[in-house]
């Protein structure tokens, strides 16, 4: 074991879990239903007390939404579900919404790739995400716009998960056009602690649980977690997490206040190009081609939430703070740029938020009809010190050793504020509407620390400095059809939008380009149903278009994203629930996808075309729930993601000569340069992840999780874009890179809870 691992797990790691749960047993023992002891069980752990339990149907869940839904792309995840379903990583608790796929391409530490809808959302672009009511994406952000980092989360402590997709939500903004999820924390669990190694070198310790203090719940937890996985150059990755929480009241009226700390260190293999790999410059799939990549982490935050009844009407409010650190190292293009010392940068960010919403909700009766009316207001400051600069092996270079648009250094202060009113009216009882108006503000301003040397450039001088405000108005609706008590058909449109990088916007005024804007709109349509085609088979179909004016792209010699055209997407989605035994839940999901640029697009490898590289042609999960098995319980999930293009098109003589700059010689034609003729496309794959539990008596149980459970040989995410190996011409070579998937692995897991 590597001398930090045995660190983590040093004589005070395990008193300091001891004083821990010493601290949250309460003085008399208290009794702890089936489903506190179901909810408090770990996403790879048992369920203490099998004595208590009682049927658990997920599915009436699912029922409960007829009647209540806007469309028939929103969901809610019991707690029951989100602790049987496999997780090899804590991001994979987000696969629980249908359709919604989580790889990773680049170390542990590091965001996980989102896919949704024929999105490759990237770090979370477009996905806008909340855990216990604070926002997890992140705007200009250092590696990714909306850069969802979801390591802090403890899965043990998810008590409930719901979400949306479409724009068509007034309470839902900045990257939630193709869908959003909000994932809130219990307030109480039994004290418990749980013990898990697996292969690959993994080590987790888990301790928490809660007791009654001065009228209300004070919730503890701590994780602590070590990881190689199957690379050459092990991840060594190092995780800390800690959660204090102190609840009181009841659903009329109470309060939340909350304080999360996250710290991991580790090292990353990063996507290689395929070439690499078949001339032997890395032994194999898992091989590094910069051993120093990797990163550092840090996540701390405060947070309340308040919610009271006044009169029928309910009055929810919260606040944060959240502090975020990060520096990640990463050569994505190898010796393009720099042909001496490598393409090694430190992306950095040092950021502070600051946020606050309320919301008001009130049924009322108008000229006899039903309605129900929902006012609220949004926001948040962000003031961020970001950058990313030339460094070898971690190690700061002079910036004027590379091209100036490879360096940038910018502070960045932007505030976001939202008010949206929505309002449900029951016309008859077979037909309702909900609209919605929503107004999003965002203001700008960035102080770039280079401009002088991003000025000095002959070819084309720039700063990001300055300053960017934008209003967007989205109007949004749904007509919903209730024929009869087991099904609803829904029509829906709206407008939303996602922000765009800040310097990008800054830059593209300095420069009159017509480039990034601020907040780029969306609109969006859908056609769905909702049927429960008898008691325990419920199904959902949705047919959606969503219009973009811009697309977020990755650009791989920034190591970043950027705005590029608009798209369109469409294509039909179908959900099953099926509960054919009381011991049984089959869940499945399939999505058709359709993405297009709406012009021909330079994808920079030399190849136009209108295809959107890295958006699925189809994504699908089935999973079966076991439950009510008396000692066991378990969940096997399949996950499939379909194939999809690499490149926007096939080559282009325009683009050669654009992309592949060749000074003092010819200009380069799809005859002779490095780079295929027709159209890439990557290959997706089908992966199984199974858990299974057992509960002994006295409190003490027992997991096995095995993930990858047929050793399923293929890559976990691909991308195509130039790079340049040693000895190869300039201006590099386009090419495959990959990122395999981890092989088959298991982890084993003993727990022991300590509630009655």
């Amino acid at each position: 074991m590597p001398r930090t691992a045995r660190r983590l797990w040093s004589w005070k790691t395990v008193a300091i879990m001891t004083l821990l749960l010493d601290a949250l047993q309460p003085a008399e023992a208290q009794e702890v239903s089936a489903l506190q002891n179901v909810a408090s069980a770990s996403a790879a752990g048992p369920v203490p007390t099998m004595s208590k339990l009682q049927e658990v149907v997920v599915i009436a869940q699912r029922r409960d939404l007829l009647g209540t839904a806007s469309t028939a792309s929103e969901g809610v995840i019991t707690d029951e579900e989100i602790q049987l379903a496999p997780a090899f990583r804590p991001g994979q608790v987000l696969e629980t919404v249908p359709g919604l796929a989580v790889a990773s391409h680049s170390g542990e530490g590091k965001a996980n790739q989102y896919l949704l809808r024929g999105y490759n959302l990237d770090h979370g672009t477009d996905l806008a995400t909340f855990v216990d009511g604070m926002p997890v994406n992140q705007p200009t952000h250092a590696h990714g716009q909306g850069y969802t980092d979801l390591n802090f989360l403890i899965p043990e402590l998810a008590d409930r998960l719901s979400y949306t997709k479409g724009p068509y939500y007034a309470a839902e903004g900045d990257f939630a056009s193709v869908g959003s999820v909000h994932l809130e924390y219990r307030d109480e669990m039994a004290p418990q602690i749980t013990t898990t190694t697996g292969t690959l070198g993994y080590q987790r310790l888990f301790a928490g649980g809660s007791r009654a203090l001065a009228g209300g719940s004070l919730l503890g937890a701590i994780e602590l977690q070590h990881y190689d996985g199957p690379w050459d150059v092990g991840d060594d990755a190092r995780k800390e997490n800690a959660v204090l929480r102190y609840s009181r009241g009841d659903d009329s009226r109470g309060y939340s206040v909350t304080g999360m700390y996250y710290h991991q260190l580790w090292t990353n293999t990063t996507d290689i190009p395929q070439r690499a790999i078949d001339q032997g410059l890395v032994p194999d799939q898992y091989g590094s081609l910069n051993p120093s990549d990797g990163g550092r982490a840090q996540r701390f935050s405060l947070s309340s939430l308040y919610h009271q009844s006044i009169g029928a009407g309910r009055f929810e409010a919260g606040a944060y703070y959240i502090g975020n650190h990060l520096d990640m190292w990463h050569d994505f293009t190898h010796f393009l740029v720099d042909p001496d010392n490598g393409d090694q940068e430190d992306q950095h960010e040092n950021r502070d938020v600051l946020g606050a919403n309320a919301q008001f909700t009130l049924p009322l009766q108008l000229l006899s009809f039903d309605n129900e009316f929902v006012t609220g207001v949004q926001t948040r400051y962000d003031s961020n010190q970001v950058s990313r600069l030339p460094s070898l092996k971690r190690i700061p270079l002079p910036v004027d050793k590379d091209p100036t648009t490879f360096s940038e250094d910018d502070r960045v202060n932007l505030y976001s504020g939202a008010l949206f009113v929505q309002a449900t009216t029951h016309w008859t009882p077979w037909l309702r509407t909900i609209l919605g108006v929503r107004e999003d503000y965002q203001h700008g301003a960035d102080t770039d620390h280079l401009a002088d040397f991003h000025g000095s450039d002959p070819d084309a001088p720039f700063s990001n400095s300055g300053k960017a405000s934008k209003s967007l108005f989205q109007p949004k609706g749904s007509l919903i059809f209730t024929p009869s008590s087991n099904a609803e058909f829904y029509i829906s449109a709206g407008r939303g939008f996602h922000s765009d990088d800040l310097r990008g916007v800054t830059r593209d005024q300095n420069t009159g380009q017509p480039g990034a804007a601020l907040l780029a709109s969306q609109f969006g349509e859908e056609l769905g149903a909702r049927i429960n085609v008898q008691r325990n088979l419920a199904l959902t179909v949705a047919l959606f278009n969503l219009d973009a004016q811009s697309e977020t792209t990755y650009d791989a010699d920034a190591g970043q994203d950027s705005a590029g055209p608009s798209s369109r997407r469409y294509g039909y989605e179908v959900n099953l629930t099926y509960k054919p035994r009381r011991w049984l839940e089959i869940y499945g999901s399939f999505s058709e996808d359709h993405a297009h640029y709406k012009t021909p697009t330079d994808d920079g490898t030399g190849h136009v075309g209108t295809f959107l590289p890295n958006a699925p042609f189809a994504t699908g999960s089935l999973a079966l729930y076991l439950t009510n098995l008396g000692p066991w319980r378990g969940g096997l999930v399949y996950r499939y993601l379909g194939n999809f293009p690499l490149t926007s098109g096939a080559c282009s003589d325009a683009a050669v000569a654009q992309d592949f700059q060749n000074p003092g010689g010819p200009p380069l034609t799809c005859a002779n340069a490095p780079t295929p003729r027709g159209q890439v496309n990557g290959k997706g794959y089908g992966e199984f992840n199974l858990d299974v539990h057992y509960a002994f008596d006295n409190g003490w149980g027992a997991a096995l999780g095995v993930y990858n459970l047929l050793n399923t040989k293929r890559d976990a995410m691909q991308y195509f874009y130039v790079d340049r190996l040693p000895g190869e011409a300039a201006y590099g070579q386009a090419d495959t890179h990959v990122h395999p998937l981890e092989p088959i692995s298991a982890r084993l897991t003993l727990a022991k809870s300590f509630g009655s």
